[in-house]
């Protein structure tokens, strides 16, 4: 029986390093609060049944374990950085219960660079315990088993990167520019997931500022942040100085929308 309501789990909040860092003695990283200790940057949305990960980083074991996870039906990937791809071979004991391959959807480049880093799973003498991964383009807006999802094209620096709609929640991670076409697509979202790295600019991800001028400008009912370095503060002292509205993601949490 399907819910009557969609949720998002956030299964990482943190950036490719996660926190705390190795070997990292800022007191962020040595704190002892919960939601100062964040894996890669992740997120499953139940969508009228449907489990959608949106990428699938280093840390993908440990986070579906932790939230007692075990479907998922499709992936969407942002773009190929590690911390974005690199849990996909443990998508294979979910291969293994469902007993079929995995749609997985991304830039021509994005999967260009998956059938690389996992040639195994491609190999016409596949290994019979290897990975299954069915790879989808996505260039304009399309439905997975009749769920519409809107790429909104982004750039993480100079490369040019996805986010995701679905129904009225938008996912944007390691942007650093939105054109005003893309910004219409997001504009009035319920639920606004937006990357801020850090409170001083970065060359390739929108600090704690920026991030605030593109929700003040699209105006959603609530927005969460992820993709969160150390160098962003501590959570609550961060958090209580945010806009009405406006919050702090944190590892395991979970929305309805």
């Amino acid at each position: 029986m399907k819910p009557n309501y969609n949720s998002i789990t956030f299964l990482g909040t943190g950036t490719s390093q996660g926190i705390p860092i190795i070997g990292c003695t800022d007191p962020v990283c040595l704190s002892n609060n919960p939601k100062d200790k964040r894996l890669r940057c992740s997120a499953l949305i139940n969508y009228n049944g449907l489990d959608i990960l949106l990428d699938c980083g280093t840390d993908f074991r440990t986070q579906m374990l932790r939230e007692n996870k075990a479907n998922v039906d499709a992936v969407l990937l942002t773009h190929e950085h590690t911390d974005h791809v690199g849990g996909l071979d443990d998508l294979r004991p979910i291969n293994f219960i469902k007993k079929q391959d995995i749609p997985i959807y991304g830039l021509n480049r994005t999967l260009d660079d998956i059938k690389i880093r996992y040639s195994y799973a491609f190999s016409k003498n596949k290994y019979p315990g290897a990975p299954g991964f069915q790879l989808f383009p996505v260039k304009d807006v399309f439905n997975i088993k009749n769920i519409k999802i809107t790429p909104i094209h982004v750039l993480h620096g100079k490369l040019p990167i996805l986010g995701y709609k679905i129904g009225n929640l938008s996912y944007i991670t390691d942007a650093s520019f939105i054109d005003e076409k893309e910004m219409d697509k997001i504009f009035n979202s319920e639920i606004l997931v937006l990357n801020s790295l850090r409170l001083e600019e970065h060359h390739s991800h929108f600090n704690l500022d920026q991030a605030l001028q593109v929700i003040d400008k699209v105006k959603p009912k609530k927005s969460y942040l992820t993709h969160i370095s150390y160098q962003l503060g501590f959570h609550e002292e961060i958090e209580k100085n945010l806009p009405p509205n406006v919050f702090l993601a944190y590892d395991g949490l979970e929305l309805n929308f």
